[in-house]
């Protein structure tokens, strides 16, 4: 028998909100997972990809996951692991320090025995590798094995690449996938192999309702999958549907019908109703206790559903230009980050960094290489809808879509909103780097 605890995404070092509480945050979780593991004497705890947030950790997030590990390591539970696409570098990850210091194991096509079960492991691929793809592993003889890897996989709505198609890559009879990518708890069997994600241990976004938690997984002749939930800083969510005549005093009402202290309070407008603005609703929580407040309201006004578009209107204007110009997949996407993306203003610097790190770092020639201009109207809707051209999300971008691609993930599979979209501060990023730059 097999007992491991099947963790992902845990993405330390994300500074959300850009509030140091909610970076620290990222790390309690992800010491839970530790102290479970330890508590629950499991065999050991495998991490599905994404440990951080951002692939040039600051030196801080890098000690404190190094403290973490070092719990693992006193009681002897492995910590077997994979890269994500948001952590993801071209030369050595920061998982191979981990490695070098016997605080983890990377996982890859040779079987790591825990028990009964062998244990493989693949690297995040990107969609531009994955035709013909090949995975030589090695042969094992244990009772079980399981794959663990990280992206967005059937049979799940938001999936984009079929597991069989790794299962006859590898050539090894595989009874589980353990995933990660996809911040919600899924699970389903494909082919007589449990296919299963863990979920994020901390909200990277207001689609992430649910509690958070971790797998805890069973190899015993059968595979047992179970559920275990962490304690994380509370999200007040409040869905305030407005009737006519109401506006900002009843939103404050169902504001103050929660327990805001030390919570991230997340409101939600819908109905009809007075305009609302944001910034009283937000003052209103933060004097009753609240850590963090957000308001989105997605009404819209007459004006805005009755307003006649045409090409006279300036946006449409600058699109029609942009398609002109015959720009490359990455200058388009950094165009629709800057001009047309829901990402907030204030956070608009930082994803463009990290997207514009992201294309360097993934070397892909063909997302510099510029495209035809498309002259009219209905060649540019083919060309736009060519998703073979598109230039993979960031990892930011991916989380403000609602997967993490980066994607990240599937929060995420509904869309999260402008202030989800905020990126990891990247203060201490120099001295991080003068300490490990082999590794960068």
């Amino acid at each position: 028998m097999t007992r491991v605890i099947h963790t992902g995404d845990t993405h330390l070092g994300y500074r959300q909100y850009h509030r140091p509480e909610r970076k620290r945050d990222y790390l309690d979780a992800f010491q839970q997972v530790v102290d479970d593991a330890v508590a629950g004497d499991v065999d050991a705890v495998v991490h599905a990809g994404d440990l951080f947030h951002d692939r040039r950790p600051t030196l801080d997030d890098i000690m404190g996951t190094l403290s973490v590990l070092r719990t693992l390591d006193d009681a002897d539970v492995p910590f077997l692991a994979i890269v994500g696409n948001h952590e993801s570098k071209r030369e050595g990850q920061w998982l191979d320090l981990f490695e070098s210091l016997g605080l983890a194991t990377r996982l890859g096509p040779d079987p790591v025995a825990v028990g009964s079960t062998a244990f493989y492991g693949l690297d995040f691929v990107p969609r531009s590798r994955r035709e013909g793809f090949e995975m030589d592993c090695g042969s094992h003889d244990c009772d079980h094995a399981a794959l663990v890897t990280h992206g967005l996989f059937e049979p799940f709505d938001f999936g984009e690449w079929d597991p069989t198609e790794i299962f006859d890559a590898a050539d090894v009879e595989f009874d589980a996938l353990l995933l990660g990518d996809n911040h919600h708890p899924e699970t389903a069997e494909v082919d007589d192999t449990w296919v299963t994600y863990c979920g994020s241990t901390e909200r990277a976004s207001t689609a992430e309702r649910a509690d958070r938690g971790y797998n805890l997984v069973t190899f015993d002749g059968d595979v047992d999958i179970r559920r275990r939930g962490l304690d994380t800083r509370e999200f007040v969510f409040v869905d305030a549907e407005l009737g006519d005549g109401e506006g900002v005093e009843r939103v404050r009402q169902r504001v103050g019908e929660y327990d805001l202290e030390d919570s991230v309070v997340v409101v939600t407008i819908e109905g009809d109703g007075e305009p609302v603005t944001p910034a009283a609703v937000e003052e209103y929580a933060l004097d009753r206790g609240a850590l963090v407040a957000r308001v989105t309201d997605h009404r819209e006004s007459a004006e805005e559903t009755e307003r006649e578009v045409s090409f006279a209107d300036p946006d449409d204007a600058v699109r029609e230009r942009v398609r002109e110009l015959g720009l490359s997949s990455a200058a388009r996407s950094l165009d629709e980050t800057v001009r047309a993306s829901k990402v907030a203003d204030s956070n608009v610097d930082d994803v463009v960094q990290s997207q514009v790190a992201d294309l360097v770092e993934d070397g892909d020639p063909e997302a510099f290489a510029s495209a035809d201009p498309v002259p009219d109207e209905d060649e540019a809707v083919e060309a736009d809808g060519d998703g073979d051209h598109a230039a993979e999300p960031a990892g930011d971008e991916a989380d403000a879509a609602g997967a993490t691609a980066d994607g990240g993930t599937v929060d995420d599979a509904s869309t999260s909103e402008a202030d989800d979209s905020e990126t990891a501060t990247t203060d201490g990023d120099s001295e991080g780097q003068a300490s490990m730059g082999e590794f960068l």
